[in-house]
């Protein structure tokens, strides 16, 4: 591989994020946000929710954040480069291996994804007022922050290069939508208690183990899933859905 053209390609793909700053933020938060605001003010201001539930609430506005950001920055643009703009015939030719060219696709959306998780932090404290938060596990947030981000990117891989254009909105409808609802980003796991069969079919969804490594990191008062858990399934999920977007990314770019 040739180091210099990696990153410069990386470099090139920061610059087309920077100028997009403004749209990509909106994007991303609007909806968490609008969830903090709601739920995390409104509510508890209220008295309708405890002021507790701003502290469950955060770390899976920050999965939603890391998720979203991570796997538009991917998948997107793929879409367009394959599709639209055929951009991706100019990046071939780039001397580099092909797999290369989809990793370097993976470390631009891991790098807005992060920034999209430490974002979130102040600006849900802004929104929302003081939330306590613990730091006694601040290695393990970080490398959660690191495997949270490579599963964004990863997912967006695999599905930038797997659906049509014309899928796009089905899959934000059928994908997207589901796996943040059941994934514990506004409740904690054990609060599918009562209902035990969806509390087993959920543990296929990435977005649980985000969701929870950060609740079990930052609130480990609430109940949450076990750290060991955790980190075997963003491990697994990562590793499965990047060789399914590196083998997906072959094919679509050898068609």
């Amino acid at each position: 591989m040739n180091f210099r053209t990696f990153v410069a390609m990386l470099g090139r793909d920061a610059h087309v994020a920077r100028r997009n700053a403004f749209s990509l933020a909106f994007q991303t938060f609007l909806q968490p946000m609008m969830f903090v605001f709601i739920f995390g003010r409104v509510m508890t201001s209220s008295g309708f929710m405890p002021d507790s539930y701003k502290a469950l609430l955060l770390p899976g506005i920050i999965a939603i954040s890391m998720v979203m950001s991570g796997m538009w920055a991917v998948t997107m643009p793929l879409v367009a480069e394959f599709q639209f703009t055929r951009e991706i015939e100019d990046r071939l030719l780039a001397p580099m291996e092909l797999e290369w060219l989809a990793v370097e696709k993976v470390v631009a959306g891991m790098i807005q994804a992060l920034v999209a998780g430490l974002v979130v932090i102040p600006t849900a404290w802004v929104v929302m007022g003081d939330v306590a938060l613990s730091a006694d596990h601040l290695v393990y947030f970080a490398v959660l922050m690191v495997l949270v981000a490579l599963l964004a990117a990863s997912f967006g891989l695999a599905l930038g290069c797997t659906v049509d254009q014309q899928q796009i909105g089905l899959m934000f409808s059928l994908v997207v939508a589901p796996m943040i609802f059941f994934g514990c980003t506004y409740y904690p796991w054990q609060a599918l208690d009562g209902f035990p069969i969806l509390q087993r079919l959920v543990l296929i969804n990435p977005m649980v183990y985000a969701s929870e490594g950060f609740r079990s990191a930052l609130v480990p008062d609430f109940p949450h899933l076990g750290a060991g858990v955790v980190l075997v399934g963003l491990v697994g999920f990562d590793t499965a859905l990047m060789a399914l977007g590196l083998r997906q990314f072959r094919r679509r770019a050898l068609t």
